[in-house]
């Protein structure tokens, strides 16, 4: 299997026909084994938003019976948990409609249902990260200070390494130091070569550089680090258009993707995060970190209703393997297991 159906998602028949040397059988059981191992980080790393969430929901429906008083409880549990207004509304509605449908009594009944729900607001806009078949790939990277950003590419980075990607970095943060010298360790770390000029440099410089260079180089995949900013500073948004530009230019075409890396601890600030980047570069995802430290984690279910924009990778852990391909039935799932 080559590198880049590392996200793609496959079927079981797909699986089945594969050309690898691996007999079905043991490919068969090295895919379960794999997505085991993935759904038991996963699960742990949302032990915080399923005790702080889950486990109160679970708490007040259990022994009462679905009347208008649990539907209030019920909603006021789902916005102190940073679902949102817009989202909780939903959620209660539809959850209203089919208890009513399916002549439901017992509170408890509505877990399920309530994960049914959710499932189909994260199935609404799911997507796997779009790596085409043209190279080089281009991922830009995007978000306020502090989000993540540079922790997300290195990881990103490590998960195109170990399928043999020929990876390249590109440190466009040029405003901080630091920035640039955390993402020449990950390169060092894990083997990449990295295009970086030095503090203070015009950040679409370097990402005219690092496409050339990726095109010299014969790079599968070009990961673009960008100024972490604060979404209400015009004057840095608006670079950041530029490189957008800039890079579409050099590469003939968009990027791939440009992610959007959110903070989940930074609750309802992820939405108007979202919405201003998207103004300024054309989001195509979102990769949600530090999920593992938050009680809040509602937030996620609000950006995937309320911004259409699907939800792609999620960090639950500190771990190299902890930055995760969002799967809505398994994110469901670690979220009302036990």
């Amino acid at each position: 299997m080559g590198w880049r159906n590392i996200f793609r998602r496959r079927k079981d028949d797909e699986i089945k026909n594969t050309t690898d040397t691996l007999s079905t059988e043991t490919v068969s059981t090295e895919n379960t084994e794999t997505k085991n191992n993935f759904f038991q980080r996963l699960k742990s790393g949302l032990s915080k938003t399923r005790q702080g969430l889950f486990g109160k929901v679970e708490s007040l429906l259990t022994g009462r019976t679905i009347d208008e008083e649990l539907f209030e409880e019920l909603e006021d549990l789902l916005i102190q948990a940073d679902v949102g207004f817009e989202t909780t509304m939903y959620l209660i509605d539809e959850l209203r409609e089919r208890a009513k449908r399916d002549k439901l009594k017992e509170g408890i009944q509505l877990k399920e249902t309530l994960e049914q729900v959710i499932v189909s607001i994260f199935s609404e806009n799911a997507a796997p990260l779009a790596i085409g078949d043209n190279s080089p790939a281009v991922i830009m990277v995007v978000g306020v200070n502090g989000a993540g950003k540079t922790t997300t590419i290195g990881k990103l980075g490590y998960r195109l390494k170990q399928e043999q990607a020929k990876v390249l970095f590109a440190a466009g943060d040029t405003f901080r130091a630091a920035a640039i010298e955390q993402l020449e360790t990950w390169a060092t770390r894990i083997g990449v070569d990295i295009i970086a000029h030095k503090e203070g440099s015009d950040p679409a410089a370097v990402a005219f550089d690092a496409v050339a260079a990726a095109k010299a180089r014969k790079a599968d995949v070009l990961l673009l680090d960008t100024a972490g900013r604060l979404q209400t500073k015009k004057n840095l948004m608006a670079e950041l258009g530029k490189v957008y530009r800039v890079v579409s230019k050099e590469l003939g075409r968009e990027p791939d993707e440009v992610l959007l890396v959110i903070d989940a601890t930074t609750g309802q600030n992820a939405l108007s995060q979202a919405r201003l980047f998207n103004e300024v570069v054309p989001l195509t995802g979102i990769v949600l970190t530090k999920l593992d430290g938050t009680a809040k984690g509602g937030i996620i279910l609000a950006l995937s209703h309320e911004l259409k924009i699907p939800v792609k990778l999620v960090g639950v852990g500190e771990q190299n393997e902890d930055l995760q391909d969002f799967d809505p039935e398994s994110f469901a799932t670690a979220l009302f297991s036990d």
